[in-house]
């Protein structure tokens, strides 16, 4: 009867996956309980021998084992319990067992309860509670109960640093993390691969991606895991063409890249700025994951190619195999936000909200990227509703709605929601929340922001001092925005292209031809902006011939191909200079086809200077690329017209009433 009990009671708490464990506890409870039996009916007709326990030492650690490898926290509280009945419970290696299997089922109060229990814990029991910590993100913990251990005097073994090397890495702890590296020494493991491979990841979360190479360098053995976080490393750090580099190496040494490696590269080119670089990785993946696809959608949305983003959101759809999560909605909601694509953005709206698990969790991810979009789209009711759905003691939420009133072009609405936020309480304002707010002020609320940031701990935020030098040029105050940049401790690729930015702006071509060369001798790698924005300023102070050489430049010093963006910016470079003829041959050359930017740069230029010839040979293509956009067509209508071509004039417009752009002359009956 007890034995029938005990089994319906153990096959209670278990499901499919833990079958067949719980199979093996039950034959071994009912060969103990025959034991039982059989001992009791030969007490009546034996002499007195050894009454064995109803399971062996050695048997039960086995069943524990199972237990904390399935995480069957009800069959391990069965197993504790009979070896309560067994008189085990207080034997220092079955307690170590015990708080092992409590610890990896998740129970940590039993765990730690078990664990006082032991007058020396072992190293066994030590790990783990430390990897309770750290598989539950209790990072702090983990390494106070690391220092705990120590003190102790309980050495350390290869199964502990890597748990705390990862907390380290997560609480960014740099200097208790080189503590630790000592003792690696100290005890002898500094060859392992796995501790290794926890040194290389603390070092590049910590930002000593240097560190983290040298590890790497003087390991024995080396897995594929060591590469991707050499790799993942140089990536985080921005080291993008060292990890594009050591992708080569890691095949060279015979390793075959794995999913995280090509995610990994991808997202390196991507950083660059070289999505069809990593498109051209993504196609060579057999099977591509959630991350393959977030990866380029986000990468091409970062680098302004919003339709190719969205593109690949559909591909990914269409194929069925891979279905988008949180990270992927969000990322293609940017874009849907850029292209005012709002039909679109309803719809993976609905999307989010059908499929996922909890509401809160999905406007925590993709809220503050659809309440923009709906702001940028003109539909502030369904912003304000997303706002409402929001975390309101949340600062993102804040910064996504002052975001959309930026969008707008409602800066003082901007500033209102800003100034809501500062006496709603407990909400800190974020260097996001300042590099947001900063483009909608005036000069006077700018100022008063720039003293904010002064007294506040924002003196180290890149972002911050780039918005507010793109918020003093905007204001026509150049020479503060100089005087910001040439004043900051550091500077990103963000830094030096806003203020060659401004520079153009304000038609200063040579200042800013004369920082796009400190910049590289600052041995910062110009990326697409900058070129786009060092063409622009050549464009408004009338550096054309500095400017062409500019953008040969790029591929012959540089390296970097030109993108349709850099081609119109040559266009209107000289067609400003009333070089019509040249920018026209200019077009004919692209080794790319020109798009309808490049021809509408033209055809305005040509409005501009009345060129009817190369007016002609622009609209042309327009009418080809774009047959709807009744603009063209008035535009050359307009030229032929100011050129006496009423003839001319006359055939365009009744091309337009041809294809229905423009309705027949009415008259009157006046």
């Amino acid at each position: 009867m007890f034995f029938q009990f005990q089994v319906s009671y153990l096959l209670a708490f278990v499901n499919i996956r833990q079958l067949p464990m719980a199979m093996a506890l039950v034959l071994e409870l009912k060969r103990s309980n025959m034991m039982r039996s059989f001992s009791f009916k030969r007490a009546f007709s034996s002499p007195p021998t050894f009454n064995p326990n109803l399971l062996s030492s050695l048997k039960l650690n086995h069943l524990l084992q199972l237990c904390s490898n399935s995480k069957a926290l009800s069959p391990g509280k069965q197993l504790h319990q009979h070896m309560i009945l067994c008189g085990l419970d207080h034997h220092p290696f079955m307690l170590t067992k015990l708080v092992q299997m409590y610890a990896d089922c998740g129970d940590l109060g039993s765990a730690r309860a078990l664990f006082d229990e032991l007058s020396q814990p072992n190293v066994f029991a030590w790990t783990a509670i430390l990897g309770f910590y750290s598989r539950n993100g209790l990072s702090d913990e983990c390494v106070r109960t690391y220092c705990e251990m120590r003190l102790k005097g309980v050495p350390p073994d290869k199964y502990v640093f890597p748990k705390v090397f990862k907390a380290c890495g997560q609480l960014l702890w740099f200097q208790v993390g080189i503590q630790v590296h000592k003792d690696v020494f100290v005890y002898g493991c500094e060859f392992d691969l796995q501790v290794c491979n926890s040194l290389i990841d603390m070092y590049s979360k910590s930002g000593d991606v240097g560190s983290g190479r040298r590890v790497f360098d003087e390991m024995v053995e080396r897995d594929v895991l060591s590469w991707n976080s050499m790799i993942s490393g140089y990536v985080c750090n921005g080291f993008l063409e060292f990890a594009v580099g050591l992708l080569d190496s890691m095949r060279i040494r015979g390793f075959e890249p794995d999913i995280v490696t090509w995610n990994t590269v991808m997202d390196a080119y991507c950083r660059m700025g070289i999505c069809d670089e990593a498109w051209e990785i993504f196609e060579q993946i057999k099977e591509p994951n959630i991350i393959s696809w977030t990866t380029l959608i986000s990468g091409y949305s970062r680098i302004g190619n919003h339709e190719k983003s969205l593109w690949i959101f559909r591909e990914m759809m269409n194929r069925r195999k891979v279905f988008p999560d949180l990270d992927s909605l969000a990322s293609v909601l940017v874009s849907c936000r850029h292209l005012g694509a709002l039909v679109r953005g309803q719809e993976i709206h609905g999307y989010g909200i059908r499929t996922a698990d909890h509401l809160s969790s999905f406007y925590k991810s993709a809220g503050p990227a659809l309440l923009t979009m709906y702001a940028r789209c003109k539909r502030m009711q369904e912003a304000v509703n997303v706002f409402e759905s929001m975390d309101r003691f949340d600062a993102v939420t804040w910064n996504a709605m002052i975001l959309g009133f930026v969008d707008l072009g409602t800066g003082d609405l901007a500033l209102e929601c800003f100034s809501k936020m500062q006496r709603s309480g407990g909400i800190m304002n974020n260097q996001t929340t300042i590099s947001t707010v900063l483009p909608a002020c005036d000069l006077k609320s700018g100022k008063q922001i720039h003293a904010y940031i002064t007294k506040n701990s924002f003196s180290s935020v890149i972002p911050v001092w780039n918005a507010l030098i793109h918020m003093y040029s905007e204001c026509g105050c150049i020479g503060t925005a100089y005087s910001i940049f040439s004043n900051m401790i550091s500077r990103d690729i963000v830094s030096w292209n806003t203020m060659i930015g401004a520079f153009g702006m304000h038609g200063l071509g040579h200042s800013a031809l004369q920082l796009l060369q400190d910049m590289n001798v600052s041995h910062i790698r110009p990326n697409s902006v900058t070129f786009t924005s060092a063409l622009s300023a050549c464009s408004h102070s009338g550096l054309v011939d500095e400017g062409v050489e500019l953008f040969h430049s790029m591929t012959r010093d540089f390296g970097f191909t030109p993108g349709m963006e850099h081609f119109s910016c040559v266009v209107d470079l000289l067609a400003r200079a009333d070089r019509l003829e040249d920018a026209a041959g200019f077009v004919e050359r692209m080794p790319v086809k020109p798009n309808k930017h490049i021809w509408s740069a033209l055809l305005a230029a040509c409005r501009d200077r009345q060129n009817v010839s190369v007016a002609k040979m622009a609209s042309g293509q327009l009418f080809q690329l774009e047959p709807e956009n009744a603009g063209n067509y008035v535009t050359l209508s307009n030229i032929y017209a100011r050129a006496g071509r009423w003839d001319d004039a006359l055939v365009v417009r009744k091309q337009m009433e041809d294809i229905g752009l423009v309705k027949s002359s009415g008259y009157s009956w006046i």
